[in-house]
């Protein structure tokens, strides 16, 4: 695993945005996929807001994707390899860059067919425990007329990443501003923050 990190980290320090398009295994990404197909068809995926709860608004406009946060004390087997992954990253990410790194929050998304996310960055106005974004996708067999591209924005410059199945995506919270382009079919994907408290 060690060498997946350090193309996340390598890929950050010299591009701000660190890209391993191998990190998920293909075992791992389809079990996290199915947990969405379940929790969408029970019903416990959620539209999405705006904000923290502080200052949540779920009548907003910006973003489309429905969600279901990951407990930490889960006990699906899955959910349970997939934060001790991340776990093991921030390890790492500690161990090697000192970020202090000591907290972390994970939620599935899906983008049905039609909807995306406006340009926005990850970090709140009133918390600033966000540190970095990590973005882990689900999505087998994803071409770019799928749509759904993750676009970052840099000053004048803009990125487009696939949300290719397996990969994940690592950049600052609070740095750079991004978007989800508008998805042609579901889109999948597990998101959250390291965080520092």
């Amino acid at each position: 695993m060690e060498a997946k990190f350090e193309e996340l980290i390598e890929g950050f320090i010299t591009n701000k945005i660190g890209i391993s398009a191998s990190f998920l295994s293909l075992p791992l990404a389809a079990a996290l996929q199915q947990n969405i197909h379940r929790l969408n068809r029970d019903s416990r995926m959620e539209q999405a807001g705006i904000g923290n709860n502080s200052a949540k608004d779920k009548t907003q406009k910006i973003r489309g994707d429905k969600t279901c946060w990951i407990d930490s004390k889960t006990k699906n087997i899955d959910e349970q390899e997939f934060l001790d992954m991340i776990r093991q990253f921030t390890e790492h990410l500690n161990r090697t860059c000192y970020t202090g790194i000591n907290s972390c929050e994970f939620h599935y998304a899906l983008y049905e067919k039609g909807s995306y996310y406006h340009k926005h960055k990850d970090q709140f106005k009133n918390d600033h425990n966000r540190k970095f974004s990590m973005i882990g996708y689900l999505n087998e067999d994803w071409i770019e007329s799928d749509g759904g591209q993750l676009i970052i924005h840099d000053n004048d410059t803009t990125q487009e990443i696939l949300p290719s199945n397996q990969k994940a995506v690592f950049f600052q919270s609070n740095i750079l501003e991004h978007e989800v382009a508008i998805a042609n079919r579901a889109r999948m994907s597990v998101t959250g923050w390291l965080k520092r408290v």
